[in-house]
């Protein structure tokens, strides 16, 4: 029976809707902390700067409509674009769908509560600062490789 089989493991990226598109989102806000990459081998670096418009307590964009006027830096992922993220978590829906694996247990879309991602520690509630508060000549000091 096809509707017995989520979304995620029956549709393409480009197959889904939008609501399904970003339901895939777990909520870990891991994206919007700043990443340094090295100009020389392209490593990519978490830093615990969060965008000043990420909510630190939900882990949510408090202007995410309006995300890309107000922070021209946001990046938007794409069904055609995600793949190319090599700077996304490990532990991203996106990311891992893309190489063919499964949402973890903790996933809001297997178990059925978006709080789960938090209980989980997986997501960046309450470890961040906002990089509107931190000069960009110490953001190398906000290095943090709890995050992988």
């Amino acid at each position: 029976m096809i509707a017995a089989i989520p979304f995620w493991q029956r549709k393409r990226f480009d197959e889904m809707s939008r609501n399904e598109w970003e339901s895939l989102c777990d909520g870990c806000g891991k994206c919007c902390l700043t990443k340094l990459e090295d100009a020389d081998t392209g490593d990519v670096y978490y830093t615990d700067l969060a965008c000043q418009y990420m909510d630190g307590d939900t882990c949510q964009c408090t202007v995410y409509s309006e995300r890309q006027a107000k922070e021209p830096d946001c990046i938007v992922l794409t069904p055609e674009s995600v793949s190319s993220f090599h700077w996304l978590p490990q532990t991203c829906a996106y990311r891992l769908l893309a190489e063919d694996k499964p949402l973890p247990d903790w996933h809001p879309l297997v178990s059925g509560d978006p709080g789960s991602v938090h209980r989980a520690q997986v997501s960046v509630r309450q470890r961040t600062v906002s990089n509107a508060a931190v000069d960009e000549d110490d953001w190398e000091e906000h290095i943090i490789h709890w995050v992988l």
